[in-house]
């Protein structure tokens, strides 16, 4: 799995100055150094970085901040993979490069699930523990449909905004996305249509990819192989938690075999990553235990019950009631 490093662009301070926020506050709330103002090349840990957006949230009084924040992508791209998604050809190709490339860049996994008529982009923290920041999910988002709109050199108009949060009080994400928001989901989801996938870049540039691609590739091919089996089962099981072996190209007996030779089974990553998801559905969400243990795969509330209390020693309703005082 990637090192859990994620670069911190300056151009986040300038953003947060122009729009009347005082980066040095930001950073003493969120208990990171102040010589981050002026490193060249800094980084942050997940934990950092999440920290850092729960300070942006408690600095500011603007609901709209984070929206702000990654809606100035329209002016700049600042990391190589959002430079070649932008010089894509059509607004599909752009989606899958982030899609494909983003991890090369910070431990951040993004997905495209993909129907008839829909195409629905989701993100995951890979190294997370916690949920993610409301403010950084509204943030990337909205960079998501700046360089949409960007590339395109058109406005979009977006199937729906899904989200794992509760309804707000105000209707500002409305106002941003024109589009139909649903709360309570079971993750954090943008959905375009997916005609819109054909849409050309008017940001197209072929030759600059020429030189992009052949750099990105060998870094992602170097990746892969220094990831283990246990960390890729793991982030396909987030995903979907299903069809892990044929997404790994492998039959599901040598599935098995193998990961036992890695000291673990697929039983236990899939234990992990439904109690990671189920911390998350309860405290960020009003769905009810048994809409959780639908989503989680469970067939039936008791038995979704009986693996909270092994995982915490306590029932989901009752780390609910506690977690809401």
């Amino acid at each position: 799995m990637r090192a859990d490093q994620i670069p911190l662009s300056r151009g986040v301070f300038e953003r947060m100055k122009a729009l009347g926020l005082d980066p040095a506050a930001v950073l003493q709330r969120a208990g990171l150094p102040h010589a981050l103002l002026t490193q060249v090349r800094a980084t942050l840990t997940t934990a950092q970085f999440f920290a850092l957006w729960q300070a942006i949230e408690a600095t500011s009084d603007d609901p709209a901040f984070g929206l702000r924040l990654g809606d100035g992508t329209r002016i700049e791209v600042y990391d190589v993979v959002s430079l070649a998604a932008l010089h894509s050809a059509t607004l599909g190709e752009a989606l899958h490069r982030l899609a494909r490339y983003k991890r090369l860049t910070c431990p951040e996994d993004i997905n495209i699930e993909l129907s008839r008529d829909e195409a629905a982009v989701s993100m995951r923290w890979m190294l997370a523990d916690g949920h993610t920041p409301p403010l950084l999910v509204d943030a990337i988002f909205a960079s998501n449909l700046a360089l949409a709109e960007r590339g395109s050199g058109r406005g979009i108009r977006l199937r729906r905004l899904e989200l794992t949060r509760r309804p707000p009080a105000t209707d500002v994400l409305s106002a941003h996305f024109r589009c139909e928001l649903r709360f309570n989901a079971a993750q954090d989801r943008l959905i375009y249509d997916r005609a819109d996938l054909e849409l050309p870049f008017v940001t197209h540039d072929k030759d600059h990819l020429a030189m992009l691609m052949p750099t990105l590739d060998t870094a992602l091919h170097e990746l892969s192989a220094t990831t283990s089996l246990s960390d890729r089962v793991w982030n396909v099981l987030a995903r979907s938690m299903a069809q892990v072996a044929a997404a790994l190209h492998i039959s599901p007996r040598t599935l098995q075999r193998r990961l036992g030779q890695a000291g673990t089974s697929y039983q236990q990553l899939l234990d992990q990553v439904r109690h990671h998801l189920a911390r998350h559905l309860l405290d960020a969400t009003d769905l009810d235990t048994g809409e959780i243990a639908f989503l989680l795969g469970f067939e039936e509330l008791n038995s979704f019950n009986r693996a909270f209390r092994q995982w915490e020693g306590k029932t989901p309703s009752r780390r609910r009631t506690t977690a809401m005082g």
